[in-house]
């Protein structure tokens, strides 16, 4: 479309947001924009804010393609529809709506409370903010057939979302995704929402709930004993702001650490995050806070949860005592293998026990699983998948954990999404069970790397934003398709997996027991030597994300930082060879 095409569709299509239909102080906006900035008035009415297989994310604003009162709307009269139609024989439908600390996250939570009761739904609304895996235990616990969180996660504070949940606590997906997509897209004009609330219908849910939910998260303590000998341990942890606030330091209470330590400044819930650049335990200057007040106050374990805790980033001591932040590969082997390894140690495996992990998630875990004895799924990038599989086998195969690289972890089957309340819990409780046996988290990394080999991962994400930045990220996967190169640090490429094609699907369904896997715009490269890539879009940023992967032995702990040295210098080679620096 031509810039003056462009500009005469975007002012017709904001021009209709001048209705009085829509609320003055929106109106207001938009006659700013159209006077004032053409720019951000393009970026907010040149397209629809997609739903996507997740729901809704993006910046907030007045504009079709804005997350406010009516883009929310919309998408929730949508779902609404959808429901009705594949719940049609229930006398009442329930759904359970949760928010984050995000601003605006209360009015947003309220209007899809008020528009899912004047359809007719018994609507469980907590009162406050809560965590993310709170909203998918409550979904599970009331019977409801779904289920929605406003929350953008780890994004920006300019952002906000809307994450819609299926009767079995996990996000939606197949074939339900495409579906609720469709019903959405069929909502025209706010015109077809029901904003007359029926607050009969909406219940309110308060801490008693809160109470039900953590007592659940102690029953899957492993090591209370060990506890109880290592309860004064000191654990830092900060909730960035956001949910986790208070239902953290609740379960690390009823695991029964006494010794916990907060970062004041980052204690009350706040949508501007003023005390970090961004909410996100991934990037590292996020966590400088509380390793400051850490090294005050000598923590052995930083915890730190992102705004709808639904992930969390962790910081240990090196053999040096310096602060060392982990990734989240590294997390999730620590993890897991503490909890299977007191899995063993009880007595528990039987034989059909199983975890989970995303396929660009370190392979580690798989050896790791291997040893012990238990399944291994791969799946999909997103944590819904990892539900999915938990729903397939369940009464049939014991779900112990899952992980994705991406900070988010779980262990039970209660909740069905990443849940960094449980993961502070355990990570806490494998520190104590470590402390106990004269270790830290750090002495036993080194030690799973010198048993299995010492894997490394890192991520790169290419940002690139607004519609053009949409349009280069597609390009970018369109080259690596049509020209993947034949060899990587002079290692033969020797195979490469497209999820958007039906060969590779086949070949990964195979590997990974038969589970299969859905289309998605995924590719994966390996190469002689072990190297792994992975590429994909970000399906919630504007950003494209890259995934490399390499492994060497560890002959000693006095080899760890050569070895790693070396590892990094393979993948910074990669990088600049790909020309992503």
């Amino acid at each position: 479309m031509e810039h003056s095409d462009l500009k005469a569709f975007v002012r017709e299509k904001a021009g209709l947001w001048l209705s009085e239909k829509y609320d003055a102080k929106t109106r207001n906006k938009v006659r700013d924009l159209m006077e004032h900035d053409e720019q951000e008035l393009i970026e907010s009415f040149y397209r629809e804010l997609e739903f996507g297989t997740g729901g809704l994310r993006g910046i907030m604003g007045v504009g079709t393609n804005r997350i406010n009162i009516y883009t929310i709307g919309m998408a929730t009269q949508g779902l609404s529809n959808y429901l009705k139609k594949e719940f049609r024989d229930i006398p009442q439908i329930k759904v359970a709506v949760a928010h984050d600390s995000r601003n605006n996250s209360r009015l947003f939570a309220e209007i899809t409370a008020s528009i899912f009761s004047a359809n007719g739904f018994k609507v469980y609304l907590f009162d406050d903010l809560r965590p993310t895996p709170e909203l998918s235990f409550a979904i599970r616990y009331f019977r409801c057939q779904g289920g929605v969180v406003i929350t953008a996660s780890h994004n920006p504070k300019e952002y906000n979302g809307y994450k819609a949940y299926w009767n079995d606590g996990g996000q939606i997906i197949a074939p339900h995704d495409k579906l609720i997509i469709r019903e959405v897209q069929q909502i025209k004009s706010i015109d077809d929402v029901n904003f007359e609330s029926k607050k009969e219908n909406i219940e309110t849910i308060g801490h008693e709930f809160d109470d039900i939910y953590t007592n659940r998260i102690t029953s899957l303590s492993l090591s209370h004993d060990i506890i109880k000998k290592q309860n004064r341990i000191k654990i830092l942890y900060t909730p960035l702001h956001g949910s986790g606030v208070k239902l953290v330091p609740m379960a690390l209470e009823k695991f029964g650490f006494t010794n916990l330590i907060t970062v004041p400044e980052q204690n009350t819930p706040d949508g501007n995050f003023p005390t970090v650049r961004s909410p996100n335990p991934e990037d590292a200057s996020t966590l400088s806070m509380a390793i400051e007040k850490a090294k005050e106050t000598e923590a052995e374990l930083i915890l730190a949860t992102d705004p709808d805790a639904d992930r969390v980033g962790i910081v240990v001591r090196d053999h040096s005592g310096e602060y060392l932040i982990l990734n989240g590969n590294q997390v999730a082997v620590l993890l897991i293998h503490y909890l299977l390894n007191r899995w063993t140690e009880t007595d528990r495996i039987r034989g059909s026990e199983y975890i989970v992990k995303t396929i660009v998630t370190t392979d580690l875990l798989s050896d790791i699983a291997q040893k012990f004895k238990v399944g291994c799924y791969n799946v999909l990038t997103g944590f819904k998948y990892i539900a999915d599989i938990i729903r397939k086998f369940e009464d049939r195969k014991t779900f112990i954990a899952g992980g994705e690289e991406s900070y988010g972890y779980l262990a039970g089957d209660f909740v069905r999404d990443k849940d960094a309340v449980i993961s502070c819990a355990l990570i806490a409780e494998a520190a104590a069970y470590e402390k106990e046996n004269g270790k830290t988290l750090y002495d036993k990394l080194i030690g799973i790397y010198r048993e299995y080999g010492f894997y490394k991962e890192r991520l790169i994400s290419v940002v690139r934003k607004g519609k053009t930045g949409t349009e280069e990220i597609q390009q970018m996967m369109y080259n690596f398709r049509k020209n993947p190169p034949a060899s990587i640090n002079n290692s033969k490429v020797v195979e490469i997996l497209d999820y958007l094609d039906d060969e590779s699907l086949e070949k990964a369904r195979v590997r990974n027991n038969g589970t299969g896997f859905p289309k998605s715009d995924v590719l994966q490269i390996f190469t002689r030597d072990g190297t792994k890539i992975s590429v994909r879009p970000s399906g919630t940023e504007p950003k494209i994300k890259f995934y490399f992967a390499v492994k060497d032995s560890l002959r000693s702990r006095q080899d760890y930082a050569r070895t790693n040295a070396r590892l990094d210098h393979k993948i910074d080679t990669i990088i600049k060879e790909l020309n992503l620096e």
